[in-house]
């Protein structure tokens, strides 16, 4: 996994094992496409899927990213997912429990049916496993049109750069409903109870 020319501030946080990165994308369902359309930033949320080390996601041949992505390719893609917050006694050290990737990239239209039909089944076998009997055609991927008349434009972004962060937190310091800082206060870390840890 390569990194950013400018280092991650946090650099407790930088999760460096491939393995545990991989795990991540592919279990994840959703990120975020950063592209700038020649005067703003233009951030799309998108249904992915990592398949052999790209980013696939999918979706109409006639609409705004289209254009965007043919005038201003380069793009940064994140994935992130929240565990839940953590406690403190001082409010400002309150935080969250999560995972997260930032990767850079240009996106480019897969062009070639074969790795378009290939990229769409991985999609469908991530969110729909086993739903279908019969693995997807490459002459669906062709010629299937929307109901808008569009057809399917399958996207692809293979990391130039990408860097993880992970916050690991404490499970007695993680917030749940009702907790209170003035009950806490009252007892040993030992005796706070959170639930699903000793029931």
């Amino acid at each position: 996994m390569s990194t950013l020319k400018e280092p991650v501030r946090y650099y407790k946080a930088v999760v460096e094992d491939p393995q545990k990165v991989n795990l991540f994308l592919q279990k994840a369902r959703n990120g975020q496409l950063g592209l700038y359309d020649g005067e703003y930033p233009y951030v799309i949320p998108m249904a992915y899927v990592w398949h052999k080390g790209a980013f696939y996601f999918h979706g109409s041949d006639a609409g705004k990213k289209n254009r965007v992505v043919a005038q201003h390719p380069k793009a940064c893609f994140t994935v992130d997912e929240e565990y839940g917050s953590t406690i403190s006694a001082v409010p400002a050290n309150l935080s969250v429990v999560y995972f997260s990737v930032v990767a850079y990239g240009k996106v480019e239209v897969v062009e070639d049916l074969d790795e378009a039909t290939e990229a769409l089944q991985a999609l469908m076998d991530k969110f729909v496993p086993g739903y279908f009997d019969k693995p997807l055609a490459k002459e669906h991927v062709a010629t299937y049109a929307s109901s808008l008349q569009s057809k399917t434009c399958t996207f692809k972004l293979v990391p130039e750069s990408m860097t993880a962060k992970e916050s690991e937190g404490n499970l007695f310091n993680k917030y749940f409903g009702g907790r209170h800082r003035q009950n806490d206060t009252q007892k040993s870390k030992d005796q706070v109870h959170v639930p699903g840890l000793h029931s």
